[in-house]
């Protein structure tokens, strides 16, 4: 019996009922994680970590689970894989390292509000486009309005003033940028060349694991996880590492499988949102009338774009 060949592509499926209420449920998981993981970021920083420290339980476990799957692959189909490389390289420099780096890296220098509305509105606006240029999935007039609602309840839920634009949140906000156009341009990537969601995960985590946390280790000397209390420190290996650090990926590699990256893209703008609801057990903060307002003109938005007819 034949053995199951891991980076056969998933076949493009269609357009039904069925496959929409799919992909919008595996939408939904995913920026459901993002919620979470923004969350209890906050939640650990509050308790002593910080950013890089998070960064790297979201690399190094996520790598270390999904390890075993890359070398499966390697193993079975090792030049099927490595025919690849190019492929699999640019995947691991747009959703890997770089990604990290840049989306962390941004929240020392922009406000916590401008990280709510930047990174998603780019991934939105970006996986609109590279969607209608490199993949052809037209720009409907309809997807566009849904974009436009998506980033107009990104502001209300955010709360961004025009007090906030100082130089230094400038350079975040063009970080925040960058990260989400990496992000857009891997679902792009994705799509394109019919890559498997599961083994784009372990490629990317792995990536991540034998760049970023080596730094990690060698500069800081694991000085934040090693003082961390035993609960702060195995809650975020299982928020940070395992539910957020494989899943996000995965969630997201599924879900431009299932709906195309242009669609795909809007569904992370619904993560500030659904942070302030989860934010009220966790963090004690009772979300405003303005961040559910927010929160339901994003939704609205995201059904108007999502469920336009993809061709003209």
């Amino acid at each position: 019996m034949a053995q199951p060949n891991p980076l056969n592509a998933p076949k493009t499926p269609g357009t039904d009922t069925r496959t929409l209420i799919l992909g919008i449920g595996v939408g939904l998981m995913a920026a459901s994680i993002g919620a979470l993981y923004t969350v209890f970021a906050r939640w650990g920083m509050a308790r002593g970590l910080t950013s890089p420290d998070l960064t790297a339980l979201r690399f190094g476990v996520a790598g270390l689970v999904t390890a075993p799957l890359l070398l499966m692959a390697l193993v079975q189909q090792r030049h099927a894989l490595l025919e690849k490389w190019r492929v699999w390289l640019a995947v691991s420099l747009l959703a890997g390292t770089p990604f990290g780096l840049l989306m962390f890296g941004a929240l020392q220098f922009a406000p916590t509000s401008h990280a709510a509305v930047f990174p998603f509105a780019s991934m939105s606006v970006m996986g609109m486009l590279l969607g209608a240029w490199v993949l052809k999935d037209p720009l409907t007039r309809r997807r566009a309005t849904g974009i436009a609602l998506v980033l107009g309840g990104l502001l209300l839920v955010s709360g961004v003033d025009a007090a906030s634009f100082t130089a230094s949140a400038l350079l975040g906000d063009g970080m925040f940028i960058a990260a989400g156009t990496l992000w857009a341009g891997f679902g792009s990537l994705l799509r394109k060349h019919q890559l498997p969601p599961l083994l784009a995960t372990a490629v990317i985590s792995f990536s991540a694991l034998v760049t970023y946390v080596p730094v990690y280790l060698w500069t800081t000397g694991a000085a934040g996880l090693l003082a961390a209390s035993p609960e702060v420190f195995w809650t975020e290996v299982l928020v940070q590492g395992l539910i957020a650090g494989g899943g996000t990926l995965f969630t997201y590699a599924k879900m431009v499988s299932i709906l195309g990256p242009a669609r795909a893209a809007i569904f992370p703008a619904l993560a500030p949102g659904l942070a302030a609801l989860m934010a009220w057990p966790v963090l004690g903060h009772l979300p405003a009338n303005l961040e559910v307002a927010g929160l339901l003109v994003v939704m609205l938005g995201l059904l108007l774009a999502v469920t336009g007819s993809r061709r003209t």
